[in-house]
């Protein structure tokens, strides 16, 4: 045969090659004039939400709190990932109208399935649910919190989808329209009757709750009540009603009445899974409940906000990211700006950039105390972000901020408090997204002080102002810097200083602990890595 025949002929073969995954393959509408999202009409309407918060049960426990002002909130710091999933499931008992949750990442594991079998218990009772994913965290068209879309009380939708399904598919689409995909949703909500919701770093999934996992995420939470929801409700509804929300209804695998059966018969499994177990895990949600109705919740009253990112920022062209300064980063700066005393921070991915470099060395230089709590190489789950964080540690420190690296093995004290001495079985991960200002204002929240979280993804932060919660979390700061490495300079070298539960005595070492030389070797080649995709 002719060369050129065969060349021709061999591209065309490659070319029926690479469609080949696309033959009977699944695809969901992108785009707003399709008859599939023309023609879908939704479950929940605003009609659902037209009640006063303020008559539903939860509100009325703490009325007395609540109606001294219209713009009043309670905090109460939730610091271990036990602690974390019981408020959520004793609030998803106590709702009356409405739950909203929104989440980066749904893992479908255990700890996930008993969650959302809260929810559906909730939608059972007549509670409305809505549930937005994003979906780089979903991973499966037949997740279980995708089928329970199914159900006439719950409404799913996913967020900033890839409209070709099929795994095959997913990097080319990723290449293709890289600017949209590379930016995801990285919001955390859970909003009950619009009274009340917890934000934080908390995503859903079994590592972020229960110590016993391969790598346990020691984060942060919060649990507000009053004025502030109404804030966290209308950056909800903004995403929910986005043209980047699509309805799970429309996603053609997660729609099978057998599938859905199926569901269902594992949620009995898992509530009637050892008559024992049964038992004491819902003794467990019935005591938070009568402890938040007798007032032992340790609310702390203030004034706040909630910001978020429009959901149109992962819309927004490559240029106009990297130069994006939207109101949380507004708020930011202006927080830092106004601090006259200390600064504690727990960032679970820290790099702040030469602007944030300087703006800690004037603060340092007019008297403004800074302490920094962030992963170790050996505790970070992400290697690219260390490489990127370690251009500016040693400058931060010799500008005279206190840094403190996590351990990768770090006893979790605040486990610990609540009389769970159990260690996690993997490592640990530092994934709080914490500030305290002046020991007065307090910044929690999904943002990460990375540029990925500054330019790329969409994020919230609650900011409340009371000295009594600000001490709290100062405080639960300083706790996560005593199972930390203390990192200072000698000379020109960087040095680690602390001690492991394991240790009789404090060490000191003078290249990143508990890591090998790969690991180190990793790093390194990390930091070819353009900064602001990290």
């Amino acid at each position: 045969m002719h060369k050129g025949k065969l060349v021709l002929l061999s591209t065309k073969l490659s070319w029926c090659l690479l469609a080949l995954p696309l033959v009977g393959c699944t695809t969901v509408p992108t785009d707003t004039h399709d008859n599939r999202l023309t023609q879908y009409t939704p479950k929940i309407t605003p009609d659902d939400f037209d009640y006063d918060p303020m008559e539903t049960p939860i509100a009325k426990c703490y009325a007395a709190q609540l109606l001294q002002s219209p713009d009043i909130s309670g905090a109460t710091l939730i610091d271990d990932g036990i602690s974390a999933f019981v408020v959520r499931a004793a609030f998803a008992r106590m709702a009356t109208k409405t739950i909203d949750l929104q989440t980066y990442i749904y893992s479908n594991d255990l700890t996930s399935k008993v969650l959302i079998g809260e929810l559906k218990s909730a939608a059972d009772r007549g509670v409305k649910v809505r549930i937005l994913l994003d979906d780089y965290g979903t991973k499966s068209d037949v997740a279980d919190v995708m089928l329970l879309n199914q159900h006439p009380n719950i409404e799913v939708k996913v967020f900033n989808t890839v409209r070709n399904r099929s795994r095959f598919l997913f990097l080319p689409q990723l290449f293709m329209d890289f600017n949209r995909l590379n930016s995801r949703m990285h919001n955390k909500l859970f909003i009950v009757d619009n009274v009340a919701y917890i934000t934080g770093g908390r995503n859903i999934g079994s590592n972020y709750f229960y110590p016993e996992t391969s790598a346990n995420f020691s984060d942060t939470d919060v649990l507000f009540i009053g004025a502030m929801t109404k804030y966290a409700t209308k950056s909800f509804d903004e995403y929910w009603n986005h043209k980047l929300s699509i309805p799970a209804s429309v996603f053609p695998r997660a729609k099978t009445k057998r599938a859905m059966q199926k569901l269902e018969q594992k949620f009995d499994e898992i509530q009637n899974n050892g008559a024992v177990e049964a038992r004491l895990y819902n003794t467990v949600i019935s005591l938070a409940q009568r402890e938040f109705k007798q007032h032992k919740f340790d609310f702390s009253w203030g004034h706040g906000t909630f910001l978020a990112d429009p959901p149109s920022k992962v819309e927004m062209s490559m240029r106009e990211k990297e130069t994006y300064r939207g109101e949380i980063i507004k708020k930011l700066q202006e927080l830092w700006s106004q601090t006259n005393n200390s600064v504690y921070l727990s960032a679970a991915y820290f790099v702040p950039g030469m602007g944030g470099l300087e703006h800690i060395r004037r603060e340092e230089n007019s008297g403004v105390h800074v302490t920094i709590v962030t992963n170790s190489l050996s505790s970070t789950n992400s290697a690219s972000v260390y490489a990127k964080w370690e251009k500016y540690r040693k400058k931060l420190i010799k500008s005279g901020a206190d840094v403190y690296e996590f351990m990768l093995s770090a006893e979790n004290l605040r486990a610990k408090k609540h009389g769970r001495a159990r260690q996690a079985r993997g490592f640990s991960v530092l994934h709080s997204k914490s500030i305290v200002f002046d020991d007065k204002i307090s910044w929690i929240g999904s943002f990460n002080l990375d540029p990925r979280s500054a330019y790329y993804n969409t994020e919230n932060v609650a900011i409340f102002e009371s000295p009594e919660f600000a001490a709290k979390l100062r405080d639960m700061i300083i706790d996560d810097t005593k199972t930390s490495w203390h990192v200072t300079v000698d000379g020109d070298d960087i040095k680690w200083y602390g001690m492991r539960r394991t240790d009789t005595q404090p060490r000191t070492y003078y290249h990143s602990p508990d890591t090998t030389i790969f690991r180190r070797i990793w790093k390194n080649v990390c930091k070819l890595m353009p900064e602001k995709f990290v």
